[in-house]
């Protein structure tokens, strides 16, 4: 091995937030960890950075399953500095056809409420729908709070009674537009539970294995939805502070460059400026595929399995992207009825807006990303963080964002000089009474060849764990839903990892775990 620079227990890998829960947990546990990140700040794309002299959050700002978690209480957050902001409504609805506006209320009888003035005959669908579904997603957010090791998995899951077990398993095996048209009959009301499911995944709601898309409705009922004060990025900051109080060593602008390998288990990382870490554990919270096939310095032969795994795999393309915005007056959509928000209390500026196409369009547009194409109608999720958070914008202004969905890594044409986000601009404008958009100054689009060239994401995609419960249940991809490798002393964590994407942190939580239980 090259000389050792400095040593440690353990050489975490990456400063999203999995990788600063992992590494918090562990040197919580009394070990000697030293986090390294590639860029300046800690967060990855759960950051808030400043822009045009407000706050903009890099993704969306919505946090939902990470409050189903017990790490803010575990780890000390709200003595650092996080402060959730409960978000209500959590979700107005809009249908690109013309169609009501409507919200998504915590509560399923505030809900109700509002289908009831704008589609009336879906009241008893959206209730049948999460009399069905609430029990499926509790079971859900109780298999991840679990752990992955298969005895925990079972008591759980069985502990939760057998309808909701066969209604796991069946969801998952069909298509989630399926699963909703069990239910509804009206897309205006079951198509946004597509968009904000498989299509942030990446995949037509059409396509089968993706059932459990359908949940993402009822998930919005079981947990309650919030942002932190200051921006999504504040959770990444008291992580960093939790971490650091309990005696962690955080290296920004440290990327690391391989991880060395003697005698057939981890000894040490070593940085892209030659410095060389000594570590009996490493985990990796980066993407996996670049941890197995690029950093890997002189492998065990037991891993050779695992690594041409990995090689023959191929590697979905970034397919999101988002324009960050600073505005002087709130969007008002024409279609939202504010007498009706008015009658069940609800503010529809505070939300987030799904603006949703048909089913047929999300599945052709899914079908048009290896062409290179872009929708007419895209689906956008837009949202004004300071209509809750005023603290992100100097007085009178606001923090826009605009997220489009299957805009494709490989655009026809590149997207240098592309006149694609402005176009999404004026497609979102054309929804709206007033045009703040029209005046937005200033404005910047993340595409996805700006998330690879900015955020080490490959291709402009961040590899995200699609197995489920089930795949944590069979143990397979051992490295992915149990965070150990056949490389002794290598773990991974992070959004390819079980439960999955998302602002999410129990990856993070379970791995550190699995480290402790190991060494």
């Amino acid at each position: 091995m090259s000389v050792v620079d400095s040593e440690a227990d353990v050489v975490v890998i990456g400063a999203g937030h999995n990788g600063l829960i992992a590494a918090s947990y562990l040197a919580r546990a009394g070990r000697q960890v030293v986090l390294l990140e590639a860029r300046d700040s800690v967060g990855g794309c759960s950051s808030t950075e400043s822009f045009g002299g407000a706050l903009v959050n890099i993704c969306n700002c919505d946090h939902i399953t990470f409050r189903t978690t017990p790490v803010m209480e575990e780890l000390q957050l709200a003595d650092h500095g996080l402060v959730y902001l409960d978000v209500e409504p959590n979700q107005v609805n809009i249908p690109w056809d013309g169609g009501a506006a409507w919200p998504i209320m915590h509560s399923i009888e505030q809900t109700l409420d509002g289908l009831a003035l704008t589609y009336p005959h879906q009241v008893d669908a959206y209730r049948r729908y999460a009399a069905a579904a609430v029990p499926v997603a509790r079971l859900v957010l109780a298999a991840a709070a679990a752990g992955p090791e298969r005895r925990h998995l079972l008591s759980t899951v069985w502990s939760r009674g057998g309808v909701g077990v066969r209604r796991l398993l069946g969801w998952s095996r069909m298509s989630a537009a399926d699963v909703m048209r069990q239910f509804f009959d009206d897309e205006a009301v079951y198509a946004p539970a597509l968009a904000s499911g498989p299509a942030v995944w990446g995949l037509s709601p059409e396509l089968p294995a993706t059932g459990l898309g359908a949940l993402t409705y009822v998930f919005r009922h079981v947990a309650a939805v919030g942002r932190p004060l200051g921006g999504s990025g504040m959770l990444a900051t008291s992580l960093a502070r939790s971490f650091m109080a309990f005696g962690g060593e955080l290296r920004t602008s440290t990327a690391a460059s391989s991880i060395i390998i003697e005698k057939g288990r981890v000894r040490a990382v070593r940085t892209v400026t030659g410095e060389v870490i000594a570590a009996k554990t490493v985990v990796s919270a980066a993407d996996p595929r670049r941890t197995i096939l690029d950093w890997l310095e002189n492998p065990p032969s037991g891993a050779g399995p695992m690594i041409e795994r990995w090689r023959t795999q191929s590697h979905q393309q970034g397919y999101e992207s988002k324009i960050d915005g600073v505005i002087t007056e709130l969007p008002r959509y024409r279609q939202v009825d504010r007498d009706v928000f008015d009658r069940i209390g609800a503010d529809p500026d505070v939300a987030s807006t799904m603006i949703v196409p048909s089913v047929a369009s999300m599945h052709s547009a899914f079908l048009d990303i290896p062409k290179g194409r872009i929708a007419e109608r895209p689906i956008f999720f837009a949202n004004v963080p300071t209509a809750l958070d005023p603290t992100m914008a100097p007085p009178g202004r606001h923090v826009f964002s605009l997220e489009a969905l299957f805009t494709p890594y490989a655009l026809c044409g590149g997207w240098a000089n592309s006149g694609e986000p402005r176009r999404w601009l004026d497609r979102y404008s054309s929804l709206l009474e007033n045009d703040p958009i029209d005046t937005m100054a200033p404005w910047r689009a993340m595409t996805p060849d700006v998330y690879e060239s900015d955020f080490h994401m490959p291709e402009g995609h961040a590899t995200s764990f699609a197995g489920g419960p089930l795949a944590a249940l069979r143990g397979k991809p051992r490295e992915l839903v149990r965070y150990e490798t056949d490389v002794p002393g290598l773990f991974l964590c992070g959004a390819a990892t079980f439960p999955g994407a998302g602002i999410w942190g129990a990856s993070g939580r379970h791995c550190a775990m699995r480290v402790l239980e190991k060494y």
